[in-house]
């Protein structure tokens, strides 16, 4: 079979598994949105190491490095990109008011209104994703011939902050009880353009991914708790 499978791609293949389960998840029937989050909470914690794993294989040839490089875009336009668009129409869906006016077509004015606003923002943001990661892989691959070691800076909003965004963003919904449909798409525009963006922000090192990891499985727990127990 051609492609690699050892245990440096693992981890980029668990993330893709995620991404789609979480897909199906939010897209089958009444798909929850809160379901489709538990996965790209997983996509990002196998996003967290899996350049590290990689990096522990001695004598790695130049394909299997650019492989890994090109499987871990891939994957993460599915996860980071996808995902969080199938969240959001899930979030549509339940939501009292819109999903009335969009899926039952209620308004006539206003399903058209709304289907093309948010259905704008979604399209921008899973192009602005695309962009952003080939973006990356082109000045990666020049960095690569022209320096050792791993990147420190990264130009713009890595899309892999996805996973600790909207999670957050559907918390809102249970600490100020109202429907957060609005700013859950207002943040996914906002995040579209903060990819594209070029302010630099500094690689985070182990430390720091240790950190966000830990803020990953509070917003896991919350969100477990939140949804099955309390409310």
């Amino acid at each position: 079979m051609i492609g690699y499978y050892n245990y440096t791609v693992l981890l980029t293949y668990l993330s893709l598994l995620s991404a789609a389960s979480g897909i199906l998840v939010t897209l089958s029937g009444n798909g929850h949105p809160y379901l489709g989050v538990f996965f790209l909470l997983v996509c990002g914690l196998c996003d967290a190491f899996d350049g590290k794993v990689a990096r522990t294989k001695e004598n790695r040839t130049a394909q299997e490095n650019n492989f890994g490089i090109q499987i871990d875009s891939l994957s993460d336009l599915v996860a980071f990109g996808v995902l969080p668009v199938c969240i959001g129409r899930a979030l549509i869906r339940r939501s009292p008011y819109f999903g009335s006016v969009i899926f039952n077509r209620t308004a006539d004015t206003s399903f058209v209104v709304l289907s093309i606003t948010f259905g704008a923002v979604m399209l921008f943001y899973i192009l602005a994703a695309m962009i952003r990661l080939a973006y990356y892989n082109v000045t990666e691959e020049e960095r690569q011939s022209t320096e050792t070691g791993t990147r420190r800076m990264y130009l713009g909003l890595p899309v892999t902050t996805s996973a600790l965004i909207f999670p957050a963003i559907l918390l809102l919904q249970y600490l100020i009880c109202a429907d957060i449909t609005v700013v859950y798409f207002a943040v996914m525009l906002l995040t579209a353009f903060a990819f594209l963006s070029k302010f630099h922000i500094r690689k985070p090192g182990m430390r720091g991914i240790l950190g966000l990891v830990g803020i990953g499985a509070l917003e896991f727990i919350a969100i477990l708790l939140i949804h099955y127990f309390i409310r």
